[in-house]
């Protein structure tokens, strides 16, 4: 019994050390993992691990419209992030044109529903949907697929 305590105990570094060296693996081959598959591995420092923690993303800052004769137009798409760009600022009181064209099909996105104006639109692939809407004073409006999973806003100024 002794030798097996032994023999667990000699292996204990090496069995604590795996998080680390998996999570080694992604960074050698260029891979990102997402939080989910860091977490599967384990908490690296609490078992000495050599992992560094990812900085939080920065977030991005709001899309601004170009403007086309008199109308406030965003171009949006529809990838495996979501909506792109996610945060639009417009300004109250001019039309605003949404052009929305989903680019891919690994997505509950496809619809765009604004339920503070009413509006749900289906979006089929690679074929850009209108919105449009004039807002009349500021504040943030939201807009999400059907299933309320992926969303953005509306900032109006």
């Amino acid at each position: 019994m002794k030798k097996s305590l032994m023999g667990l105990l000699a292996a204990l570094p090496l069995i604590a050390a795996a998080p680390a060296v998996a999570c080694d693996e992604h960074a050698k081959h260029g891979e990102h993992a997402s939080h989910g598959e860091h977490a599967k591995h384990g908490d690296h420092s609490a078992l000495g691990g050599t992992a560094k923690k990812a900085a939080a993303p920065a977030q991005k800052p709001a899309s601004a419209p170009a403007t086309r004769n008199g109308v406030q137009t965003v171009d949006l798409t529809v990838t495996p992030k979501g909506f792109e760009p996610s945060d639009v600022k417009v300004k109250a009181g001019q039309p605003v044109r949404l052009v929305v064209t989903r680019k891919t099909a690994k997505t509950c996105a496809t619809e765009i529903v604004m339920a503070d104006l009413g509006i749900n639109k289906p979006l089929p692939m690679d074929t850009p949907v209108t919105v449009e809407f004039t807002p009349s004073k500021s504040g943030t409006l939201r807009y999400a697929c059907a299933m309320d999973h992926i969303s953005g806003l509306v900032t109006i100024q």
